[in-house]
Parts: structure tokens; C-alpha cells; sequence
């Protein structure tokens, strides 16, 4: 058996699919954003493919899978869904529909379908970065609201402004984020847009899990416990199981059923966000992909044998849950481990280069904590939120009860020190004649 896995040529979460795959005896193969003019330059045999273009990548897959057959496709990340939608279509293969997943993945189309299907949604503007005018967008959504760049995800470029001087300074720090050479060469067809939208003032969470054949299985819904109030919105800690009540947990299941179905999103990996704000559960996104980066470890699956007892020492990876979904295997036989689980994504308090890391020995000795996991390289240039794109590393938890996997995570964050000392100035030379 074969999958197809569309990414970049770098990700945490490679690493555990090919783990996956190597416990199950599936072949993995990679489809991803690497240099087409070199000959396998990762060693990896992944097909060449560009992200920014899907018609000549679906055909760079179309050629491969005539000799070598492909029975599932996965995506990792946001760029990569619409690709292995289209690979999907072309190879005969149950996933996400095309339309779905380019709206997943795009906050303009997502925000407009999931209000046309009459889900509570906030009211939302889209304006080019560059407009000199935005009377239009505030008189749309009011004060406060959130600044999105239409094209980044994880919360870049993500701003609170409560009114006209917020608003203007945001506009003004989006505008140069966007101009960044980094971002431009992606060339993802989003970047000169953001989505304005009115504040929601509620707790956030997440969900994870897949849709099977238009039906939503939820795997595990995340409390996130830091407040998400702006101006910036950068994720901390994710845990799980959620302590909402069992009613609530329905309803929020339910929107991101509804909010998949009406994107079109009906077979393959769901990854959702919702904010609670009184009585209404607002769907925030719904991604065809699953969790990012390393946090997909905080889920953990054992095997039920029969009557619902379970299996002694079974245990499976959410990346082998999914390829096994991918394959057309059932995966009911899996469930969410019983302990409580947490992950912290450790936030980057300053920009700068990173000198070293210290405590985190101790903060491995903390009792329920189970990894710590430091990703941030020496003398690697640091940059927090709005702008930054990545964290310091990830803390991982498994407690009796949701507050003591949360409380663990927090204690070996509290261990960590990080020496940060501010980046090296660089002054442009221009040479005399």
C-alpha cells in the first residue's frame, strides 16, 4: 500500500508519518516544494512539485502514479491541500473535495461560505494591504476588531485593534510583514490581502479529528487556557480532555461538522477552531490538515479488543490513525488514551539571537511532564509574534486530570531560561566611486 504525503521539504511532523508508515508497512511517499532541477536533493525520493502551481504538479503526480499506484493521499500544512485535493481527483481517490480545500485554506473564501450557510459568524471585510482608504472596512466591523493577513496562518501577522490609531499602526506593521522577500517568493496568489473581521470576546478551542464519507469524528477537543484577547494571538497551551460540559462538547462537534460540510471538506483530516461567546459557538476555521508541527504527539491512541476492553500495550500515533484513514482502513477501533494530555508551544518573549537554554533538565523532572523538547537553534535570529513563524520549542504533559497536565506543562516552562541577546545591526555600505 502506498500514500502520497503533500508537504514542504521541512516539518516537524515528517519525521513521525515516516514512523508511522514504517509500523504499518506503507510505503510513504512525498510530494513536496523541493529544487526540480536537482536530482532527489533531500534523499528522500520525493516528487518535485509547486505548491503555487497545482495543474503541472498534479501532472508531476499523475506521471509518477503511472507505474507506481497510490492508494491515500495526506497533507501537512495549509499551502499543500489544494495540490493533494486535485492529485486526489485525478488519481480516483476519496479526500477532501478540490473547492473545499482551497477554501480552507483561504480566510476570504472560508469566512464567506461558512456566513452564506447561516453559521454564527462575525462581521468581516476584505481589503488589498495597499488601500490608502479604509473607511469602508471599519464602518463594516466596527471596533474592536482583528486584522488577518489573508495569506499567513498560525497567527501571523494577527492584530487586535480597538480603534482608528490601532487600526492604522496594525494596517502599517501588516503592510511590512507582507513586503518581507520570504513571504513574497511563495507566491501563494493571498498576499496583498487581509480579512477584517469583528472581534469575538469568548474562550478558544480546538478540535481534532476526520471526516469519513461527510460524517464528523472527533478525536479530541482542546481548552486552550490562555486568554486569546489581543493585540496579539499567539498559542500557548493546548489541553485535552476539554472541560467544557458534555452539552457544549456536542455543539462543538456539531459546527465543525456543519462548518466542513459547508466547505465542501467530506473525507480526510479536520483540524478546527471555535470560539464560545454567550449562547453561540463561532467557528473561527477548519482546516483539511491535521494539527501542526509537533503537537500532534499530545494525542495518543489504544486499541479497544472487544466490548470496548482494551488492548494492553496497543498503542498508535495520530499520524498511523490517519494513514490508516487514508488507506480506507477503519479506525474505530482506536480511541483517545484515558489520561489527561497537554502541550505547551513555548513562545518567544523577545526578538534576538538565541544564545542558550538552561533548566530544562529540571523541567524534565517535573512529575507528569513527559517531553521537553527545545527546537530553536544557537545563535538562530528569535522573532515574536505578529511577525514570527515559529516557537522555542514544545513542553508535553500526561496527568490524572486536565489541570495537572496543564500545571505540569506551566512548571517546566517556568524552569526553562532562554539568554537571548539582541540581534547584530546591519548598516547598508555604499561604496565611493
Amino acid at each position: 500500500m502506498r500514500v502520497l504525503l503533500f508537504s514542504h521539504t521541512t516539518g516537524y511532523q515528517l519525521r513521525s508519518f515516516n514512523d508511522a508508515a514504517a509500523d504499518l508497512g506503507v510505503d510513504l511517499v512525498f510530494a513536496t516544494d523541493r529544487c526540480h532541477q536537482l536530482e532527489d536533493p533531500w534523499q528522500d525520493r520525493a516528487i518535485p512539485v509547486r505548491f503555487y502551481d497545482p495543474e503541472a504538479s498534479v501532472r508531476a503526480v499523475a506521471e509518477f502514479a503511472r507505474t507506481d499506484h497510490v492508494d491515500g493521499v495526506m497533507a501537512v500544512g495549509d499551502r499543500p491541500v489544494e495540490t493533494a485535493a486535485r492529485a486526489a481527483e485525478a488519481l480516483g481517490i476519496r479526500w477532501h473535495s478540490v473547492n473545499g480545500a482551497r477554501a480552507s485554506s483561504d480566510k476570504r473564501r472560508s469566512r464567506a461560505v461558512l456566513a452564506a450557510a447561516g453559521l454564527p459568524s462575525p462581521r468581516f471585510y476584505v481589503q488589498p494591504i495597499a488601500s490608502p482608504d479604509w473607511s469602508d472596512a471599519i464602518a463594516a466591523t466596527g471596533f474592536p476588531c482583528v486584522i488577518k493577513p489573508v495569506g499567513l496562518s498560525g497567527s501571523r501577522g494577527v492584530i487586535r485593534a480597538d480603534g482608528p490609531r490601532d487600526f492604522a499602526s496594525a494596517i502599517e506593521r501588516i503592510r511590512r510583514l507582507l513586503a518581507r522577500p520570504e513571504i513574497r517568493s511563495v507566491r501563494a496568489g493571498l498576499e496583498d490581502e487581509v480579512l477584517i473581521e469583528s472581534y469575538i470576546d469568548g474562550a478558544e478551542f480546538a478540535i481534532e479529528g476526520v471526516m469519513t464519507d461527510g460524517g464528523f469524528e472527533p478525536f479530541a477537543i482542546f481548552d486552550k487556557p490562555d486568554p486569546l484577547a489581543g493585540p496579539f494571538f499567539e498559542e500557548t497551551i493546548y489541553v485535552t480532555p476539554s472541560r467544557l460540559d458534555a452539552a457544549l462538547q456536542t455543539r462543538v462537534s456539531s459546527s465543525i461538522e456543519q462548518a466542513a460540510a459547508a466547505l465542501g471538506l467530506g473525507h480526510g483530516p479536520i483540524h478546527g477552531e471555535c470560539r464560545i461567546a454567550g449562547d453561540e459557538v463561532y467557528v473561527l476555521e477548519v482546516a483539511a490538515r491535521p494539527i501542526g508541527g509537533l503537537c500532534s504527539r499530545v494525542l495518543e491512541f489504544e486499541r479497544a479488543s472487544g466490548e470496548g476492553r482494551r488492548a494492553k500495550g496497543e498503542r498508535a500515533s495520530l499520524e498511523r490513525v490517519l494513514l490508516e484513514h487514508a488507506l480506507g482502513r477503519p479506525i474505530d477501533r482506536w480511541t483517545r488514551e484515558r489520561p489527561a494530555a497537554a502541550v505547551m508551544m513555548v513562545p518567544i518573549p523577545k526578538r534576538g539571537l538565541l544564545k542558550r537554554v538552561t533548566g530544562d533538565d529540571a523541567a524534565r523532572r517535573i512529575p507528569d511532564v513527559t517531553e521537553v523538547i527545545v527546537t530553536a537553534k544557537a545563535d538562530q535570529l528569535l522573532e515574536p509574534l505578529p511577525e514570527a513563524g515559529s516557537y522555542l520549542g514544545f513542553v508535553f504533559a500526561r496527568g490524572n486530570t486536565p489541570a495537572d497536565a496543564e500545571r505540569a506543562v506551566r512548571d517546566a516552562h517556568a524552569a526553562l531560561a532562554f539568554e537571548i541577546e539582541p540581534p547584530i545591526p546591519v548598516r547598508s555600505v555604499t561604496a565611493e566611486a
